[in-house]
């Protein structure tokens, strides 16, 4: 699988630049990080975050966040910025059928793509270059930090913690 087909569009009809990387096989951001021999900060990895407006409510709303490979995410912190009453990661078996486009776990971060709200960390919003995933375990993307936030309008926000 190349490049997922919606996203390889959008950056070629909104004439960005970026490279195309490939490598082994990997299904972690540090393990991306490590086989593209890039910083965790400057790798995006994506955690989809499943908000839970009513208990009683099966459904919610998904929401993507961005953040550096090498942190994680205060839950408190985002729960706050959400305003959500409840919320909790995402399970690969609930997001799935929701990139029809990419392999599981391995969306790029352009929740807009898909229609879902993105929230980037202020770390990643930092970088002058970012590397994602390009929607399967054997690609990534590196583009400019600009480009990426004009291209997804993100909210940025401090929801994530470094990892030591």
């Amino acid at each position: 699988m190349a490049i997922c087909k919606k996203l390889k569009e959008f950056l070629d009809q909104n004439n960005v630049k970026y490279q195309v990387a490939g490598h082994p096989e990997v299904y972690t951001a540090q393990e991306i990080a490590a086989a593209l021999h890039v910083p965790g900060k400057e790798l995006a990895k994506v955690v989809m975050i499943r908000s839970v407006e009513d208990p009683t409510h099966r459904e919610g709303r998904f929401v993507m966040t961005v953040l550096p490979a090498s942190w994680r995410i205060d839950m408190a912190k985002l729960k706050d910025i959400l305003k959500a009453k409840d919320m909790k990661l995402a399970t690969e078996e609930e997001f799935k059928d929701l990139f029809p486009d990419c392999e599981v776990g391995a969306m790029p971060p352009f929740g807009n793509l898909y229609g879902f709200d993105v929230y980037v960390d202020k770390a990643l919003s930092e970088d002058d270059e970012i590397f994602f995933q390009a929607g399967n375990h054997i690609e990534s993307i590196k583009m400019t930090y600009e480009d990426y936030s004009k291209l997804v309008k993100p909210k940025v926000a401090e929801f994530g913690v470094h990892l030591h």
